[in-house]
């Protein structure tokens, strides 16, 4: 499945992984702020802020997975099989398709607080974008430099919670993961003490054995884990390089390799990219599981005032520089 992430140095980063068998053939995709967004169940917005962000872009609209305004909101949808739960439209209320939340967000909100006064308005609708292009059943992360939330759309209603980790992985639902971090509390970057027994000498018998007993399968709670621990553990320096190295290295805390995960005859989950935008500057940056080298993308060298599309497809295959 996959796990997004926040962090924040000097900067504000926001990123992710996906992790599936196959792709949809998603790219980076800058929407500019004169391409008009022609919403199901609302008027068609010809001017909003500038997005750019992973995508698949079908029929030239942008279904973004993951992506960020020029403002520095982010935002991400992440799988949530059995627990989401989706409405017809109704009236009174601001009714949008599940494919069409990340851009409805991103377009018009500047900060957490105004996505905020947005979803006590929104109905999740359960269209589809088309038949071959399904419901998929999500929750989402919405993130600035000041706070993070999650919001799922469950049978008891829309839930929003305050995320005060920075992270979101899959199943089960967000606070059920949130509150298994207490059976971790004993975690530490130091190295291990003797709480087992006093009547034993138990000790350390190897350099490096901080973070004893962090789970390590690819499970979703699991990886909650892993990465909370990650991130919330992390040092690094204030520069852009330092900060997006070490966001890289976070979120490879919990990536995925191809074998390790089989979902059916012969198919295996793998991180097929890995995120991480400065929201701050608009600079997206990723890697690939054929592609360890990380590209770069700065929406600001490109003309944000525009009214079409801005594609860049995925460099794919390994990169290496050789030394000698």
């Amino acid at each position: 499945m996959c796990t997004a992430a926040v962090y924040k140095t000097k900067d504000f980063y926001f990123g992710r992984t996906l992790d599936y068998d196959f792709s949809y053939g998603e790219e980076v995709v800058i929407t500019p702020r004169s391409y008009a967004f022609h919403f199901r169940n609302a008027e068609v917005m010809e001017r909003h802020y500038a997005v750019i962000g992973m995508a698949h872009v079908e029929g030239d609209y942008p279904l973004y997975y993951d992506a960020v305004n020029e403002r520095g909101l982010g935002m991400a949808g992440l799988n949530f099989v059995g627990n989401a739960q989706y409405r017809k439209a109704v009236q009174g209320k601001d009714n949008v398709a599940t494919f069409e939340f990340i851009p409805w967000i991103l377009v018009q909100c500047a900060t957490v607080r105004e996505a905020r006064e947005r979803l006590a308005r929104l109905n999740l609708t359960e269209d589809s974008f088309n038949r071959d292009l399904p419901v998929a059943q999500l929750h989402w992360i919405i993130a600035d430099r000041e706070e993070t939330i999650v919001i799922e759309a469950v049978k008891e209603g829309m839930k929003i919670y305050d995320n005060p980790v920075g992270i979101l992985t899959n199943n089960p639902p967000f606070g059920q993961q949130l509150f298994q971090l207490n059976n971790y509390m004993q975690l530490s970057p130091k190295e291990p003490r003797n709480h087992f027994s006093e009547k034993l000498s138990l000790r350390s018998y190897s350099r490096g054995m901080g973070a004893l007993g962090l789970p390590g399968d690819l499970s979703s709670p699991s990886r909650f884990v892993r990465a909370v621990f990650t991130k919330m553990n992390s040092v690094s320096g204030n520069s852009e390089a330092e900060s997006v190295s070490q966001f890289f290295h976070i979120l490879g805390s919990v990536e995925q390799q191809r074998g390790c995960c089989e979902v059916g005859d012969g198919k295996y989950e793998i991180t097929i990219y890995t995120s991480c935008c400065n929201a701050d500057k608009g600079i997206y940056y990723y890697t690939t599981y054929e592609n360890r080298q990380i590209t770069a993308i700065d929406m600001q060298k490109e003309d944000l005032e525009g009214n079409q599309l801005i594609k860049f497809p995925l460099v794919q295959g390994e990169q290496i520089k050789m030394q000698n």
